[in-house]
């Protein structure tokens, strides 16, 4: 299996087994500049691995320690609109779970439709609306990996989140919580299609995360979610969204997301 063939790669250049996995989102790499004792390997030298071809994902995969925690940290991810297949979206992820980890933290860039909310906020993901039109899972089912039809009741884990918050009041961070809905892109989502997402229950719009935790809840893996509000959301506000102010904003609201990654990792490997 492919899977195994990336981690049998991945073996040549360390032995570390994690714990703790991190998908870095969208301008949002800062944290792997914090593992010790790191081994970085690009994802074009891992077979089967996708290249990340949106700007501000650098593609690389880095191994080590943060307060001692054995760690994975993937620095940008796939994302459905970069034409590849919803499996490949998830494949760094099923590495991750080969190597071992138990927890996952997902990070990402989105879109505020929830007036309340403000760029540069950090929102705690507690579920998520799939607008995608596909899965992780669709074809031929690994029982390797997990069951034909996981449960996704609790796909964000609601004890993690607890964790994050005391963390974030520990730093005097302010986190907001809510739904996020995931849109395929690559365009940014129109007023009305905001609209329906607000109507559907969602609080944060976004490009990717959903097939990872799927794939991840899959594997039995428990999943925390953290959106970096980068922007609102189409028709929030009488003002057009650049892709260019949304990196800005994430670029400077990394700080805050590094630093409460930080204080939260080493909680989460118990």
């Amino acid at each position: 299996m492919i899977v195994d063939d990336a981690v049998e790669r991945i073996r040549q250049d360390s032995d570390l087994v994690p714990r703790v996995g991190v998908v870095l989102g969208s301008g949002l790499g800062g944290l792997a500049d914090e593992v010790e004792s790191r081994v970085e390997i690009s994802y074009t030298e891992i077979p089967g691995w996708p290249v990340s071809t949106a700007i501000g994902h650098t593609g690389v995969l880095v191994l080590g320690t943060i307060a001692g925690v054995p760690v994975a940290v993937l620095r940008g991810r796939a994302h459905l609109y970069e034409g590849i297949g919803a499996d490949r979206v998830a494949f760094g992820v099923r590495v991750l779970g080969r190597l071992g980890i138990g927890t996952l933290v997902v990070t990402n860039a989105a879109g505020g439709i929830d007036a309340d909310l403000s760029p540069g906020q950090l929102v705690l993901i507690s579920d998520h609306i799939n607008l995608q039109g596909t899965s992780s899972l669709v074809g031929p089912n690994d029982e390797s990996l997990g069951p034909r039809f996981p449960d996704m009741s609790d796909a964000y884990d609601a004890e993690l989140r607890i964790r994050a918050r005391l963390a974030a009041e520990e730093l005097g961070i302010h986190v907001g919580e809510g739904v996020y809905a995931a849109w395929l892109g690559p365009q940014f989502e129109s007023p009305a299609e905001i609209r329906f997402m607000r109507a559907a229950g969602g609080d944060l719009a976004g490009m990717s995360t959903v097939q990872e935790v799927i794939a991840a809840r899959h594997m039995g893996i428990r999943c925390l979610g953290i959106s970096v509000v980068t922007n609102m959301a189409a028709g929030v506000l009488p003002e057009k969204i650049d892709h260019e102010a949304v990196l800005e904003v994430g670029e400077r609201a990394a700080g805050s997301l590094t630093a409460l990654l930080r204080e939260l990792v080493p909680t989460l490997s118990v």
